[in-house]
């Protein structure tokens, strides 16, 4: 797990995707988020709270691509970010050339006081920038679902375009829900 951290005192963001980090109090925090229903009325299903146990399975015993960080502002642990490269079949079911260089990113800010504040505007301008600059990307995705229009707003302002509707895409407390693609392209 990495860290991702900001200070919003300084009037400036320094958000960082390359510190290593993975300790046992980032699992509590998961589990904390993770289990609140605010929190997870928008990731993951009011139905699908995370133990301890299923926390270090979804997060931390993966052998995959995905980098996974948690967001801190002001030295405190508020949120989490993943992002990773689109495989062949994701590449294909929405439409890419197999040879783009696309990234894909899901978060969440769990502390719910800090909601509406632009703390995810942020967070997502600086990841758009990290995969943009950083790791070559020509594209970066999002699929929220359609209904929640609080999100898709934060990432339209960052830049985002609606690419096409994603019928019965996710998962969500025990309904298959309709999501958007949509992408980032700085061209």
């Amino acid at each position: 797990m990495q860290n991702v951290k900001t200070d919003k005192t300084a009037c400036e963001t320094d958000f960082s995707f390359d510190t290593p980090f993975f300790c046992y109090d980032d699992k509590q925090l998961l589990v904390k988020w993770l289990t609140s229903p605010v929190v997870l009325e928008f990731y993951e299903g009011r139905d699908n709270p995370h133990d301890i146990e299923k926390v270090t399975q979804h997060f931390y015993d993966r052998n995959d691509e995905v980098t996974r960080c948690m967001v801190e502002l002001d030295g405190q642990a508020i949120g989490y970010i993943q992002f990773y490269p689109l495989d062949h079949q994701t590449k294909q079911a929405y439409g890419y050339d197999e040879n783009e260089v696309i990234y894909g990113t899901d978060q969440f800010i769990g502390e719910s006081a800090l909601w509406n504040r632009g703390i995810g505007k942020l967070l997502v301008r600086a990841v758009i920038e990290y995969l943009i600059h950083g790791k070559g990307a020509s594209k970066v995705v999002m699929d929220p679902q359609s209904w929640n229009e609080r999100a898709i707003r934060c990432y339209e302002s960052c830049g985002f375009k609606k690419v096409k509707l994603l019928p019965k895409h996710e998962m969500h407390e025990g309904e298959l829900k309709d999501c958007w693609l949509i992408e980032y392209s700085p061209s």
